[in-house]
């Protein structure tokens, strides 16, 4: 068997249920795209995409063997969208990077203005609403939290991608729905890494709420020099 072939078919047991060994090396991908995120690095979409090809076979059970009897489409799908917006994220960092010295971070925290805030908060509205009966119709476990989380998941990857620092409390929201509903469906790691996302969004959010208040340089004042008569 091949490092491709391990990587798809290898289990563990935790607490005496199979975990497929590719859940976990997803979500380690998820946690490095996160900490490179907090250091507001550009590797933090290439990497977190890999770790969205992952756990999209993760989820998506009726295509991939996995041991949990759930299929969460809502999260397989999110890694779709996230693979989608990352793509943006990377273009977007990537070009703010270039346009710098190359020495800066890649994007500078700012909080949304308050007509970007009533845009996030429609598009939960509305992207909830619109997501949960085709969740529901795809016979989807959960599909109500599982529309919050695929939604929300989606806003708070745009909102790094622009350099919001709601994208954090979007995050913790997302959290919040996520660990209760991946416990019950038999998901723990990714159960156990929404929680420690949980309390490492805390950390993201007031390390961006920081470094948002910081003073900007102010620009330098041309030297002045008295003129010379000759």
């Amino acid at each position: 068997m091949g490092p491709l072939g391990w990587l798809l078919d290898a289990q563990v047991q935790v607490a005496g249920s199979a975990v497929l060994v590719r859940e976990i090396v997803g979500n380690g991908f998820g946690l490095a795209s996160a900490l490179f995120g907090l250091r507001r690095v550009v590797w933090a979409w290439p990497v977190g995409m890999i770790g969205n090809a992952l756990l999209f076979t993760v989820f998506l059970g009726g295509v991939f063997v996995t041991p949990q009897a759930h299929d969460l489409y809502g999260q397989a799908g999110r890694q779709v969208f996230f693979f989608s917006v990352s793509v943006y994220g990377w273009w977007r960092w990537s070009r703010n990077r270039q346009a710098g010295d190359g020495d800066e971070p890649a994007v500078v925290p700012r909080w949304a203005t308050w007509r970007e805030r009533l845009g996030l908060l429609v598009a939960a509205a509305v992207g909830t609403a619109a997501a949960y009966p085709v969740l529901a119709a795809l016979g989807s476990w959960g599909p109500l939290p599982d529309a919050w989380i695929l939604v929300g998941s989606l806003l708070a990857t745009y909102g790094m991608a622009r350099g919001w620092v709601e994208f954090w409390l979007i995050w913790i929201a997302v959290d919040a729905v996520g660990v209760p509903l991946l416990l019950r469906g038999g998901f723990y790691p990714s159960a156990a890494m929404y929680l420690f996302y949980g309390a490492f969004c805390v950390a993201g959010l007031y390390t961006w709420w920081r470094t948002s208040r910081a003073p900007t340089a102010p620009a330098p004042i041309p030297a002045t020099y008295p003129e010379v008569v000759a």
